[in-house]
C-alpha cells in the first residue's frame, strides 16, 4: 500500500482510507470489526468516521461509528498504528447531537462537547485529525451549487468567525486533545481564509480538505487543487464511486436489494440530469481497458496529485476487496485521456 504525506504534518498516511459511515446501520459491530482487519493487512493505516455517523444520521444512530472503531482498538490494541479521523458537524439543524438539544453550531461550546464525546466514543485520549465536516458559515453544502445563487453565502450576523473556531482548535491541539486539523466540505476561500488566520495568530495549519472527488464531480480542480498543491493541503476524496453510480449499479432505475439508494433513497445529487449518459460512458471506457467501473473510478482519482487519501467504503467484503484493489491499479494514458475527452464533453453532472 502506498503512503502519502498528510499535509505538513510529517505523518503520512496510506493512499487508501477506511471510510466507515455505514458501521451501526448496513454494517454490524462484528462486520465492521472485521473490515479493519481487512484493511489493516492490506497496509491500510487511515481511519475516517464523524460524530453523526452512522449514515443516515438520525438520533437513534449517530455516535454508533465512533463506538464501533473505539471497540477495535480497545479489542486490537492498535491505537498508535491508525491515523483516526473524525468530523465535528457543522451549522445545522440536528439538534439531537447537543445535550442542550440547540442546533448544530461551531462555537466553542459545541466543539468543546463535541470533541470530548467523540474521544469518549473512541476510547481514546487523542484523535490524529479532528475536522469540521461543512462550514459554520453560510455556504452550499459542499461548496459545489449546481447554480449561482448570492443568497447561499450571505452572511448571518451570528455566525462564529473562522478565527474563534481556529481559536478552539489551537486549544484542543495544546490540550493534547488533537494532534492535528483539517476541513470538509469547504471552498477554496474557505481553505484560505484557515490558512491565512493561522499565520496571522500563530494558530494550527490546517493539513487536508475532505470533499467530494469523483468522475462526475471534479469540480475540486478548478480552484482548491491550487491550493492543495501550494499549500500542501491535501484532499482526502469521499465518494470515489459516486455513492455506487459509478458502478452501474443504478443505471436505468435499477434498485438492487440492500444498496444503499433502495434503503434510502437520499443520493440525489446524483441523479441530476446528465449523469446517467456520462456514467455510461464511463463505464464503456472502463470495458475497452479490461476493468470494472469502480476499479477505473478509483484508480481515476488516486491518479491525481493533490489527492492524499482516497475514502472507500463498503457494506461488504467483497465490495472492500475490490475498492483496495483498485486503489493499486495505474491507469495509462490513453486511457486518461478518454476521461478527460468524456469530462470536457458532460462536465461535472453531479456537483
Amino acid at each position: 500500500m502506498q503512503t502519502r504525506p498528510l499535509g505538513r504534518t510529517g505523518v503520512n498516511v496510506s493512499a487508501v482510507c477506511l471510510g466507515t459511515m455505514t458501521f451501526g446501520e448496513q454494517n454490524t459491530e462484528a462486520e465492521g470489526h472485521a473490515q479493519m482487519d481487512y484493511a489493516v493487512s492490506r497496509g491500510i493505516n487511515f481511519f475516517d468516521t464523524a460524530e453523526m455517523y452512522s449514515v443516515p444520521p438520525k438520533p437513534a444512530t449517530y455516535g454508533s461509528t465512533e463506538r464501533i472503531v473505539g471497540s477495535w482498538l480497545r479489542q486490537r490494541g492498535k491505537r498508535d498504528d491508525i491515523v483516526i479521523a473524525t468530523k465535528i458537524a457543522g451549522s445545522g439543524a440536528m439538534d439531537w447531537l447537543r445535550a442542550d438539544r440547540q442546533p448544530t453550531r461551531l462555537n466553542r461550546a459545541q466543539m468543546t462537547e463535541a470533541l470530548d464525546n467523540s474521544l469518549q466514543r473512541l476510547g481514546t485520549d487523542y484523535i490524529d485529525l479532528y475536522q469540521l465536516h461543512w462550514p459554520e458559515r453560510p455556504a452550499p453544502f459542499g461548496a459545489n451549487p449546481s447554480r449561482f445563487d448570492d443568497s447561499l453565502w450571505a452572511p448571518r450576523p451570528d455566525e462564529t468567525s473562522i478565527g474563534e473556531q481556529l481559536q478552539v482548535l489551537g486549544d484542543f491541539v495544546r490540550a493534547g486533545k488533537v494532534r492535528f486539523i483539517g476541513l470538509s466540505n469547504e471552498s477554496a476561500w474557505g481553505t484560505m481564509q484557515f490558512l491565512s488566520a493561522s499565520d496571522r495568530q500563530g494558530l494550527p495549519r490546517v493539513q487536508s480538505v475532505q470533499n467530494a472527488y469523483h468522475l462526475l464531480n471534479r469540480t475540486f480542480e478548478t480552484a482548491l487543487a491550487e491550493v492543495a498543491l501550494r499549500e500542501q493541503v491535501g484532499l482526502l476524496a469521499y465518494s470515489p464511486l459516486a455513492q455506487g453510480f459509478l458502478t452501474g449499479k443504478y443505471l436505468d432505475g435499477a434498485r438492487p436489494a440492500g444498496a444503499r439508494v433502495t434503503l434510502f433513497n437520499r443520493q440525489q445529487r446524483y441523479e441530476k440530469p446528465g449523469s446517467e449518459p456520462a456514467i455510461k460512458d464511463y463505464l464503456a471506457i472502463a470495458g475497452q481497458a479490461g476493468i470494472d467501473g469502480a476499479t477505473l473510478a478509483i484508480a481515476f482519482v488516486m491518479s491525481r496529485g493533490f489527492v492524499t487519501s482516497t475514502i472507500i467504503g463498503a457494506t461488504s467484503m467483497a465490495q472492500l476487496k475490490i475498492a483496495i484493489d483498485a486503489g493499486g491499479t495505474v491507469l495509462p494514458p490513453d486511457v486518461l485521456a478518454k476521461i478527460d475527452a468524456v469530462h470536457q464533453l458532460r462536465g461535472n453532472p453531479s456537483p
